[in-house]
């Protein structure tokens, strides 16, 4: 069964057309994230390229307790609230709990639930029943067929858009691989999926205390 393109805003994914999710990793502060949205959508505009600005309020898997983690949820969503409005994009954000979903439910388009969270049934009914679109980012540990589980929970609890990312799968110790078939999986299960390039050649705690990766290949993975 092949899944229908999803429409946020005037974005569509799973179009003719290629879309995109971009933006930093965390909120840095307002002014940051501001401008970096502002270059972002110039540069698309440019090209003509649709995308979802993305950035976190808060980071709660870092590696180490030390790391920059981000600002206060309610701000952050304020903030990219804000940016939607003043570019006419749509804004995604990770939440990490139910009371964050539904709060976050109340300024962002495309709530993402992340990967290390991704079958927690609380967290997915509190996302699914904000009535907004849900992106749940695949565990590195889960196999590509494993997604039907989710999908149902989304759908018991009234999800009516959903969609899935690949971000990669575990191989060995702080490394991980990205398995192209994964993609034809899920869309052959009848389900919408993206992938994430920069993710997929992450190295989880390959520094230590922080997480490295091969950036350089991202590029090519994104092909």
């Amino acid at each position: 069964m092949k899944p229908t393109p999803l429409k946020i805003r005037s974005v569509t994914i799973g179009g003719r057309e290629p879309a995109f999710i971009l933006g930093p990793c965390v909120i840095e502060s307002e002014k940051f994230v501001r401008r970096m949205a502002q270059k972002i959508a110039k540069v698309c505009h440019a090209e003509n390229v649709s995308f979802i600005f993305k950035a976190s309020y808060d980071k709660a898997n870092r590696t180490s307790v030390k790391s920059f983690r981000g600002i206060d949820a309610h701000a952050g969503c304020e903030i990219l609230a804000s940016i939607a409005q003043e570019l006419k994009i749509p804004v995604t954000t990770d939440v990490h709990s139910p009371s964050e979903a539904t709060m976050a439910g109340q300024f962002i388009d495309l709530l993402q639930i992340p990967a290390f969270l991704c079958r927690q049934t609380d967290l997915l009914q509190a996302t699914a029943e904000t009535g907004r679109t849900v992106n749940v980012k695949k565990g590195q540990f889960l196999a590509p067929w494993d997604v039907k589980n989710i999908a149902e929970k989304l759908e018991k609890f009234g999800a009516k858009q959903f969609l899935f990312t690949e971000r990669g799968t575990t191989f060995g110790y702080n490394n991980l691989v990205a398995d192209f078939r994964s993609l034809a999986w899920i869309r052959e299960a009848g389900y919408r999926v993206m992938f994430d390039a920069t993710h997929s050649v992450q190295r989880p705690g390959g520094a230590g205390e922080s997480t490295s990766g091969d950036g350089e290949l991202a590029p090519f993975l994104a092909r």
